[in-house]
């Protein structure tokens, strides 16, 4: 909040002073809203430094791409496919698919309109007021650092698999403290630190290692695709190893499709990160629809041949929920387990990627809040020579760092 002297966080007495009158300013301001020319310039211009328009469209398709595709694909479609859809669990993708890229629209037409870095904050600030846009705000940043500690936690469980050595050799363990809370996991604080480091440095940087590990991914991703092709049945299609089971292509029929489709749609959430670059980005007439709606096509296309090759290797009542693909492969005979590890690696590198995109965009949207005088107008500093938002960038790595500890 400001007051007409300057911000209410310059010092602790107008601190207090703000703070005693709250109700009168949360009255004033609640429902009101900004507009596009005041975010793209005075607003903007709390930040001292501008970001740089170093990204390109193939720059937004790989940002999109790392952070759709994580981990969480080689488990949903698992789950999506035995409970709800079978084999059509494919139509669910493409379902789901479709429901993303209209949403993807919606985060395209704002983003060209208003080219800032805060996505939905800036949005709703806009729109719906600063109230609407402070709880959003708030929500996206906490769910960010919630849930990516979360992810960090797990790439250490999925590279442990991947190379056989247990996740309790990367942890050390605090004695005094409740069992469960009690192992600090080095790696993925040293994960986190990299990737601190990496986002702070350039955005052109991190845009370049997130293309490498992408790849990297999709080739991990690729390889499963074949192996399932190849070593799988067409007959799995359409029937169930239990004959007393539902067959067909549509085993639950129309509901589990949409049923599906509604499980899957967590595989496609990370696209609207990539709004959050849109400063960042240069003619983001151009390049930021063909950014966003190109990463969210790929994806979808990826999730549907992924779904496909697990449809044919096993019937759908088979199908390990929890880990379909490996599971799939440990269960084939002639030594095809260390196939299973394979999609343990890249499942890390999904992971490493879906972390990368996550903490670039939840710096920009701690940055913009800060542009907002919300929070102290530290957030929002761009730093001269990196062009990035430092400061919000080490205060939510340094959340991550107690919270993955």
């Amino acid at each position: 909040m400001e007051s007409r002297r300057g911000s209410s966080f310059s010092s602790l007495n107008s601190y207090l002073q703000a703070l005693s009158q709250t109700p009168a300013r949360l009255a004033r301001r609640a429902g009101s809203v900004s507009t596009s020319y005041e975010e793209m310039s005075r607003v903007k211009a709390r930040s001292g430094s501008d970001m740089k328009r170093t990204l390109r469209w193939y720059d937004l398709v790989g940002f999109g791409i790392g952070g759709m595709v994580g981990a969480g694909v080689f488990v949903t479609t698992g789950r999506a496919s035995r409970v709800y859809a079978g084999p059509s669990v494919i139509i669910s993708y493409a379902i789901a698919g479709l429901c993303a890229l209209l949403s993807a629209f919606c985060y395209t037409e704002f983003a060209v309109d208003m080219p800032v870095a805060g996505g939905a904050f800036s949005y709703l600030r806009v729109t719906f007021g600063e109230f609407a846009a402070f709880l959003t705000g708030a929500n996206l940043v906490m769910d960010y650092v919630l849930s990516n500690a979360a992810v960090a936690r797990s790439f250490t469980a999925y590279l442990g698999s991947a190379i056989g050595i247990s996740t309790s050799k990367w942890r050390l363990v605090v004695r005094g403290l409740p069992d469960g809370f009690n192992e600090i996991d080095v790696f993925a604080v040293l994960v986190v630190l990299v990737i601190t480091l990496i986002i702070c440095y350039s955005t052109r940087e991190s845009s370049l290692v997130n293309m490498v590990l992408t790849a990297l991914h999709i080739l991990f991703i690729g390889f499963v695709i074949l192996m399932g092709f190849w070593k799988g049945d067409w007959k799995n299609f359409t029937e169930p190893a239990n004959p007393e089971n539902p067959s067909g292509f549509f085993p639950f029929g129309a509901p589990g499709v949409f049923n599906g489709a509604a499980m899957v749609y967590l595989s496609y959430i990370g696209y609207d990160a990539v709004s959050t670059l849109a400063e960042e980005v240069h003619n983001p007439v151009k390049n930021i629809p063909i950014g966003v709606s190109g990463s969210v096509i790929i994806v979808t296309v990826l999730y549907c041949l992924m779904a496909a090759s697990m449809s044919m290797l096993l019937p759908y009542d088979m199908i390990d929920a929890d880990a379909p693909f490996s599971a799939a492969f440990r269960g084939k005979s002639g030594g095809w387990k260390w196939v299973s590890n394979v999609m343990g690696m890249g499942a890390s590198l999904g992971i490493l990627t879906s972390l990368l995109v996550a903490m670039v965009g939840q710096a920009r949207y701690m940055c913009v809040i800060g542009r907002s005088s919300v929070i102290p107008a530290w957030f929002a500093r761009v730093h001269p020579k990196t062009s990035t938002p430092v400061n919000a960038s080490v205060f939510l790595g340094t959340c991550f760092y107690h919270v993955v500890a």
